[in-house]
């Protein structure tokens, strides 16, 4: 069985935020085993897994990916939308639009310290939807 829905996420700040939290709120009942699939619908975000104790790690990736993915590159010709536009779609397109989860015993079988995500590439990126899976 297959169930979907979409959720809205609030704008956030440039950034990388931790949704863990706010994706389990919006699930229903999860099967026995399964997966859980989030897709982000905007290309100039992105959605990861990764550290979710120390805050220092989203520091660090905004720090990484600012020097590995500049605004005012002189390569950059899509430029019309603002200096974090296209450095944003870079940025999306290397850590990507996805997640999947697999779903143990009716949860998220996540590591200890493993927290979904938000990649925020914007400065002022908006509301973000979600589109959330669960296949049985």
């Amino acid at each position: 069985m297959t169930t979907q829905t979409v959720i809205t996420l609030p704008p956030y700040r440039r950034g990388y935020h931790l949704i863990t939290h706010i994706i389990e709120n919006e699930l229903p009942d999860l099967p026995d085993q399964g997966v859980l699939h989030v897709f982000i619908k905007h290309s100039s975000a992105g959605l990861t897994i990764n550290e979710n104790a120390d805050s220092t790690v989203r520091t660090d990736f905004e720090s990484f990916m600012n020097e590995l993915i500049p605004e005012n590159h002189p390569l950059y010709m899509h430029t019309m939308e603002g200096t974090d536009d296209m450095p944003a779609h870079l940025k999306a397109s290397l850590l990507g639009s996805s997640v999947s989860i697999p779903i143990t015993n009716g949860r998220l079988n996540l590591g200890t310290w493993q927290g979904i995500y938000l990649c925020e590439f914007r400065n002022h990126g908006g509301n973000r939807k979600l589109v959330i899976t669960v296949v049985s």
